[in-house]
């Protein structure tokens, strides 16, 4: 298999760590879209949008979708990614996709735990647990549409690569 690797999912449901191990054991090189935008604009994601606004933000990211995608790369994806029919279309026809499923809690906690320097902004205004609560509940459904496999993302990194390697063989052995 060489077709892109897309994950998808919420924030704080691994998509970096889990991209980087499972491109590590299946030979790929990794991306992560955000990080590109990072590098490509030099903004942060904070910066993009009190610029350009969220619209701004999500036009980017959807470019950033179309540049990275190439044969035997894993990409992890920004949390809102699903958010435009057209990049979960373009995700599903291109490439396969592996939604990284957490409950919010879950999510929030490792949030909390590891809080990034210069984190894009809040999408509510709330407290990061509200917030979770509220975007999952808004994206699960998108989520799930775009993804081809559905993967338990509560567990450890090596675990899910696992759950991951598995998906991808029983698909693409039938």
């Amino acid at each position: 298999m060489t077709q892109p690797i897309y994950l998808v999912g919420a924030r704080g449901c691994g998509k970096t760590t889990v991209g980087v191990a499972l491109a590590q054991a299946l030979g790929f090189n990794f991306v992560d879209t955000d990080h590109y935008l990072l590098t490509t604009t030099e903004m942060s994601v904070a910066d993009i949008v009190a610029q350009e606004g969220w619209d701004g933000f999500r036009r980017r990211e959807s470019g950033a979708l179309q540049s990275v995608t190439a044969p035997d790369t894993v990409i992890a994806t920004g949390g809102g990614m699903v958010l435009a029919e057209s990049n979960r279309q373009f995700m599903r026809e291109h490439g396969v996709v592996i939604y990284l499923r957490a409950p919010a809690q879950i999510l929030a906690s490792r949030l909390e735990a590891f809080p990034e320097e210069g984190q894009r902004p809040t999408l509510t205004g709330r407290p990061i647990t509200d917030e979770i609560v509220e975007v999952l509940a808004a994206r699960e459904a998108l989520y799930n549409q775009a993804a081809h496999h559905v993967v338990d993302a509560t567990r450890s990194p090596e675990d899910i690569v696992a759950a991951v390697l598995a998906a991808l063989h029983t698909a693409h052995a039938s």
